[in-house]
């Protein structure tokens, strides 16, 4: 294959990608601008709860009026949901399943809604409760939308993007394909999507209704591991081999200008490398995890007590968030992250799984060096900006500064 055509097409459209881009960092929802901001809670009241599969919901948020602007959001993007379960408090975050409709949230400011999937995690104690618990009218702490799972294709004539999702992985690109299909009479979606059989596959009757309404730009794979199938290549678990024979046969890298991957750590791993075996330029590759396969890690609550001696040395950490700076110091021997540090002094500094996942607790680093731990939500781009997960970043300097308003 031609391993450049997708960057001598994306360069061709210069202006427009540009033009799109702009958009994006300015809040672009549905056509509409609006300025960023920063990324905090609000009670929503539930509007719906709606089952999925088996082990799947979906959950319908009601937004006031009042707060339609503060949940503008971009296919792909996510909200953290926050609430109280047997007696503590638990945070997750999760991918907003349908597109953004023209001119906010959701049509009608009376009608306004915002739409997340929950799929139940074996032992997890959030998706228990929100699957088996959740009613209308309840209601959940739900912060503002945020994240950079999305594309600058929305819109833009003759694109073609491709997403490969396994299990509740389909949540964001279920937002993505409809938005990019929608805006444009002639760009593409491919979607691969793999689950065990047919009885877990999220939005069956959706991702149907898409594909009638867009036969021709909509191509639809699903892969089952423990169903066979007619076509023999989407029979079976989706490993490297059959991995490489869908992307070469079905998908036509070649002609891809996006793709999107979203699912396990396993999964995304395995198709990033065999993305980088066809020449796909990882500058078009975005990814987000659902998992990483490690046991849950403890909440980080409101910061843990930390008693600094006269003469222990510590690491001198300031940030700033909503415009105010505070300081905090950490003593050295505690090893401890940038955002226990700081949620210390300021309960309200933005953060949701806590394990390097989601991208809520991002901020930029303006001086000083830190470590981090893990990083799964970041990409490169935004590494060589100077973007850090305070959630696992650990100061190396005497001195570090942050940014959440960046």
């Amino acid at each position: 294959m031609d391993a450049g055509s997708s960057a001598t097409r994306a360069a061709e459209r210069g202006s427009d990608v540009e033009r799109v881009a702009e958009s994006l960092l300015a809040g672009a929802v549905g056509g509409s601008t609006a300025p960023r901001r920063r990324a905090r809670f609000h009670t929503l009241r539930v509007a719906r709860v709606r089952p999925l599969t088996d082990t799947a919901v979906e959950v319908t948020f009601a937004v006031p009026a009042e707060l339609r602007g503060e949940y503008d959001y971009l296919a792909g993007q996510h909200v953290a949901l926050r609430a109280n379960v047997d007696g503590a408090e638990l945070r997750r975050s999760y991918s907003i399943c349908r597109a953004p409709v023209e001119g906010g949230a959701s049509g009608a400011p009376e009608a306004a809604t915002l739409s997340v999937a929950i799929k139940r995690d074996r032992g997890g104690r959030f998706s228990t409760w929100a699957q088996t618990a959740l009613r209308v009218g309840d209601e959940v702490d739900v912060m503002s939308p945020q994240g950079t799972f999305t594309s600058t294709l929305a819109g833009l004539d003759g694109g073609h993007v491709a997403g490969i999702a396994a299990g509740s992985g389909i949540t964001p690109l279920m937002a993505l394909a409809e938005a990019v299909l929608a805006r444009s009479g002639t760009s593409r979606f491919t979607l691969v999507y793999t689950n065990r059989s047919s009885l877990d596959v999220m939005f069956v009757e959706e991702l149907s209704d898409l594909k009638d309404r867009y036969p021709t730009r909509l191509a639809l794979h699903h892969v089952l591991s423990r169903e066979q199938r007619t076509a023999p290549l989407l029979s079976g678990r989706l490993d490297a081999a059959r991995l490489r024979r869908i992307v070469d046969d079905l998908v036509l890298p070649e002609t891809v200008d996006e793709w999107f991957l979203c699912g396990p750590l396993e999964l995304v791993t395995l198709c990033r490398d065999t993305l980088a075996e066809v020449g796909v330029d990882s500058a078009h590759v975005r990814h987000e995890l659902f998992t990483t396969g490690e046991a849950p890690r403890s909440e980080p609550g409101a910061g843990a007590v930390v008693v600094i001696d006269d003469d222990e040395p510590v690491r001198r950490i300031e940030f700033t968030l909503d415009g105010q700076s505070s300081t905090v110091d950490s003593p050295l021997a505690a090893n401890e992250s940038i955002l226990n540090a700081a949620l210390r002094v300021r309960p309200d500094v933005p953060f949701a799984c806590a394990g390097g996942v989601c991208g809520t607790c991002r901020a930029r680093l303006v001086t000083g060096s830190v470590t981090m731990t893990e990083n799964y939500a970041l990409e490169p781009d935004e590494l060589d900006r100077g973007y850090v997960l305070t959630c696992q970043s650990h100061p190396t300097s005497d001195a570090v500064v942050v940014d959440y308003d960046v």
